[in-house]
């Protein structure tokens, strides 16, 4: 639902361990290429860095106008020499000072190099992450759902911690507009934290029907349909999302359309369209963390109620550890769902698997796995045969 939300992330994040950039495409020719998030001033350091919590969201903004204006892109193009800044200014459309300004600063926080002469390269990771030509890009991800949607729902986070309202996911995304941006910019990142899973993680074995439940763009039904021959599966989403997740899907081949079936509904509501012990795998990516927590045990219990014996819940969220310390970017993503979700749950695994146990799965039987490592964890349970 488009609780989709990361990855990416493509991106979205520890480069994907596998996306919210997001989110990707392959890196070479094997498996998604896997991204490690690491802030040596939150994990291993004794106390906090003030100034870079503190301004850390202008070096963000810098980022994002550089997407915005092309910078990334022209500075590539112009090769291995180098561009200057008359030649930016006009590849970007952008003149006055006010460039140089955003290339010094781009510059001090090392998404580019500056040349004595006056030169501007990107720095390794610029080149690899923020360069839409690249097969590892994820600056789409950052420029639409970061710095054009979470960007500015963070900056009610204050007044949302006082009163304890927001709005939810279903009325944000009632907007087309930003369903639409949401869900695309989501799509490439959950694509590649999909191959991931289903390479590294999980067996998928002879499955048959799975239900994609809040599954956005579609992008984890395409991926497990793809690897499973014969597999149908379900995608549960809200209007708006399901328009462009439609859209998105004829971009699939054709045999791939045939088996993925969008089907619209807010997944908090009560009662599904779907029948009873009709699935071998339900599946919630980005989902229990944005909803009210009283929803999660609700959700779990449709879920146990969907599966044939045997069948499994997957539930793929940003997470913590559940010592609650960390890591930091799984408790500032948890963080961010406050400003959409005022009454949602951080997660952390113990208290998925707690839920999971009432609503009537094997609780010991339950495996935890990292995903995007450092932000998200993928929870697998088990309805008793």
């Amino acid at each position: 639902m488009a609780f989709l939300v990361a990855v990416g992330a493509r991106r979205a994040a520890s480069r994907l361990a596998s996306l919210p950039r997001a989110p990707l495409r392959l890196a070479g020719a094997g498996l998604p290429y896997v991204r490690h998030f690491s802030r040596d001033s939150w994990e291993t350091t004794d106390d906090v860095d003030l100034d870079s919590v503190a301004y850390g969201f202008m070096a963000s903004q810098a980022l994002f106008s550089g997407l915005e204006i092309g910078v990334f892109d022209k500075v590539a193009a112009a090769g291995e020499g180098g561009c200057n800044i008359e030649a930016l200014e006009k590849a970007c459309g952008v003149d006055g000072p006010r460039l140089k300004t955003l290339l010094t600063a781009l510059t001090a926080v090392k998404c580019l190099r500056r040349s004595e002469d006056g030169l501007y390269k990107l720095s390794p990771n610029t080149a690899k992450f923020m360069v839409s030509g690249s097969k590892q890009y994820y600056g789409d991800y950052l420029q639409y759902q970061i710095g054009r949607q979470f960007y500015h729902r963070m900056g009610a986070l204050p007044e949302v911690m006082k009163s304890g309202k927001a709005p939810s996911y279903a009325s944000w995304f009632s907007d087309p507009e930003v369903a639409k941006t949401y869900t695309q910019a989501q799509h490439n990142g959950s694509v590649a934290t999909a191959k991931y899973l289903v390479k590294k993680k999980l067996q998928l074995g002879g499955i048959s029907d799975m239900l994609d439940v809040g599954g956005g763009s579609g992008a984890f039904s395409y991926v497990f349909t793809e690897a499973t021959p014969g597999l149908k599966s379900t995608v549960l989403e809200l209007p708006e999302v399901c328009r462009t997740g439609e859209s998105i899907k004829t971009q699939q081949s054709q045999d791939i359309q045939d088996r993925v079936n969008f089907v619209e509904l807010d997944a908090t509501s009560p009662d599904w369209p779907v029948s009873d012990s009709s699935f071998d795998i339900v599946l919630m990516s980005y989902i229990s963390g944005s909803v009210p927590e009283s929803v999660i045990l609700p959700l779990y219990k449709n879920a146990f109620k969907a599966l044939r014996p045997g069948g499994r819940l997957l539930v793929h969220d940003f997470m913590v550890n559940d010592s609650l310390d960390g890591p930091a970017l799984g408790a500032l993503w948890g963080l961010q769902h406050v400003t959409v979700n005022a009454q949602g749950l951080g997660l952390c695994p113990a208290e998925v698997i707690q839920r999971m146990g009432q609503a009537g799965f094997d609780t010991p039987k339950c495996e935890t796995f990292e995903m995007i490592q450092g932000m998200t964890k993928l929870i697998v349970a088990h309805k008793t045969a």
